[in-house]
């Protein structure tokens, strides 16, 4: 496939290197421009470019960037074609996004995001943590592999997200509607607790929508305390303790 990824931050870093390693045509850019993209995300076949070149002329585009970003990366859909599938990693985070008030209303992330692009999206990537993406990825049939939700309204957008997801060394789970993709919010049981694909729907089932903006703010300063700042991300095995004792 052809791919685009808006994006180079952690997660955006490792969906570059695992699609373009599976023989994924990977275009990717980010807010600076390409000469400013490191020549070590490149090495698989990735090209660097501009973002109005990221989302022409390709399959799929991914969104990797920070949620509060997208009102900016919008426009560029304008002239994308409609059979193009687009793909958010994005998770709400007020202190650094700004408060939106129709997701503080009780909007799903997703369905926001929906509404900034005028398009359909799938959801997938945003509940695992950086580090646990970067370094527990692992073939398919491994035992104990990690699963990851992934929600989408159309049937297509949810096989193109699901088959990527495996290829980027985890277990897809398809968690439903967005409508429903709040249990995959920060928060939830499934937010970055590493599960299986087994454990999955329990989590998914567990989840108290009016409890995860509390979870996911406590998370956020127990983060803070020990690392120092919002920006920093803890390693896999403390986040990972951190997110089951909060969420789960």
């Amino acid at each position: 496939m052809k791919i685009g990824i808006l994006g180079t931050g952690n997660i955006g870093r490792t969906l570059v290197k695992r699609l373009s390693a599976a023989g994924h045509e990977v275009k990717v850019a980010n807010s600076r421009g390409p000469e400013t993209i490191e020549a070590d995300l490149l090495a698989n076949g990735a090209r660097a470019v501009t973002s109005a070149e990221a989302v022409t002329g390709v399959d799929v585009v991914i969104l990797s960037t920070q949620l509060g970003a997208i009102p900016k990366i919008a426009p560029l859909f304008a002239g994308v074609p409609a059979d193009t599938i687009v793909i958010d990693t994005s998770n709400y985070y007020p202190k650094r996004d700004g408060e939106i008030a129709a997701i503080e209303g009780g909007q799903t992330e997703s369905a926001w995001v929906e509404e900034q692009l005028g398009r359909p999206i799938a959801k997938a990537w945003n509940a695992i943590t950086s580090a646990s993406f970067a370094e527990k990825g692992a073939p398919a049939g491994t035992a104990g592999r990690i699963a990851i939700p992934v929600a989408a309204d159309g049937e297509r957008e949810r096989e193109v997200a699901m088959r990527l997801v495996d290829e980027t060394g985890l277990d897809p789970v398809y968690a439903g509607s967005l409508a429903d993709s709040w249990r995959q919010q920060p928060g939830s049981p499934v937010y970055c607790t590493d599960l299986t694909r087994d454990e999955i729907p329990a989590a998914l089932a567990a989840a108290e929508r009016a409890r995860l903006p509390k979870r996911r703010d406590l998370a956020i300063e127990a983060i803070m305390e020990r690392v120092g700042d919002s920006t920093t991300n803890p390693d896999s095995d403390f986040a990972v303790r951190l997110t089951r004792a909060l969420f789960m």
